[in-house]
């Protein structure tokens, strides 16, 4: 089979494809893929999907890759170095810390995440260090899913999303203090583990991306696993966000997390909430954080006046999930957050490259839940399996 290395292609497409044939890139492409819209291709085309993919050996390309990209931003590390101090720190091993003052916990940056995996081992540290201070680093609105637990505290730390990539580092630093442990759940912070942040032996990181890697368990589950390996403590995923006013049954979210291939084409989200609506439910959406998302939530409101919309924080539409009769959403954060509280939930799981993201990224806590795997893009198809799955979580009921 030909090498795609040399069609004419972007270059970071031209780097991705190299690295998924097992071929070996050459320098002068990451160096051109670093300039693309000052690195934010290299970002979304190469070092996002590495990650979603799951593969064990894309782990290890990932890691000298970006170790790479490092070396050639911040001249002071060496690629070598990084490279071998991840091999080190992602093979886990039981803490020997008896007692700690703080326990810094990383975000994963995103929503979702924060609730799949990085709840679930802030559960266990919390009974594994029933004294210690817990600090949750990263965004405040991440923060805010947690933040009724007087046991969490938070470290500020923004994380530019949509920025360079030289803004994606600039902020790297060490959170270190006397008498600490730090804990990655392979956290955009540390760019999945490259960056160090404290000394290795204060230092716990869960691979996310091939822990367990011939296991097709979900993330949360494959988290509890990790923190009872490391902590003794297994560890289950959990919220508490300020409490608010639930004024519907049914609690929808559109968000799609910038990823237009989760979303199915229109007429498909009218015609669901018509549906809902239809069967007797009041229904809430969530109008999401502004942009595009906003405004189809708000057009969908004036075609169906009875439809609710929630205009406040996320950590407010949380509270929200967790005390409706029922969610339904596509593969965002909402459903991970309907999982950990047990509400019944429909989860839409369109746009995943491989089953075993598929896999890893399905929702998981006690309560009853239906996956909709969307692997034909035919929104009617998608809307009666969407349906058939609120019937057999709730039953028919007629308006």
């Amino acid at each position: 089979m030909a090498s795609t290395c040399h069609i004419e292609q972007s270059a970071s497409a031209e780097l991705l494809a190299c690295i998924l044939e097992g071929a070996p890139w050459p320098d002068y492409l990451l160096r051109r893929a670093l300039i693309e819209d000052e690195g934010r291709m290299l970002f979304s085309v190469v070092i996002e999907r590495l990650g979603d993919l799951f593969e064990p050996a894309l782990c290890d390309e990932y890691a000298r890759l970006f170790s790479r990209v490092v070396e050639l931003l911040r001249p002071e590390w060496k690629a070598l170095d990084l490279v071998g101090r991840y091999e080190r720190v992602r093979k886990v091993r039981p803490c020997k810390h008896k007692d700690v003052k703080t326990v810094f916990v990383l975000s994963r940056v995103t929503l979702g995440a924060d609730v799949a995996v990085t709840s679930v081992i802030m559960d266990s540290v919390k009974r594994r260090f029933p004294q210690s201070s817990i600090r949750f680093v990263g965004p405040r609105k991440n923060f805010e899913l947690f933040a009724e637990d007087p046991r969490i505290l938070h470290m500020p730390f923004s994380y530019p999303r949509s920025g360079s990539l030289v803004d994606r580092l600039k902020q790297w630093g060490e959170f270190f203090a006397p008498d600490s442990i730090v804990v990655d759940p392979d956290s955009r912070l540390t760019q999945l583990g490259i960056l160090p942040v404290c000394d290795e032996k204060d230092y716990f990181f869960f691979e996310s991306r091939c822990y367990y890697s011939s296991s097709n368990e979900p993330l949360p589950k494959l988290a509890s696993r990790w923190a009872w390996e490391v902590f003794n403590e297994p560890g289950r995923a959990w919220i508490a966000p300020e409490q608010q006013t639930m004024p519907a049954e049914v609690a929808v979210s559109l968000g799609v997390g910038e990823n237009a291939d989760k979303r199915l084409e229109d007429p498909f989200e009218e015609n669901l909430l018509r549906a809902l609506i239809g069967r007797g439910f009041s229904v809430i959406v969530d109008e999401g954080g502004g942009g595009e998302e906003a405004e189809r939530v708000r057009a969908l409101q004036q075609k169906i006046p009875e439809l609710q919309i929630w205009t406040g924080s996320f950590a407010g539409f949380a509270s929200l999930i967790a005390q409706a009769q029922l969610y339904v959403g596509y593969d965002s954060a909402g459903q991970h957050i309907a999982a950990a509280r047990g509400v019944p939930l429909v989860s839409i799981f369109a746009g995943f490259p491989t089953d075993r993201m598929f896999e890893r990224w399905q929702p998981w806590g006690p309560g009853p839940r239906q996956i909709v795997k969307v692997e034909q893009r035919d929104s009617a198809i998608v809307l009666n399996q969407a349906i058939e799955a609120v019937d057999a979580l709730m039953g028919r009921r007629n308006a």
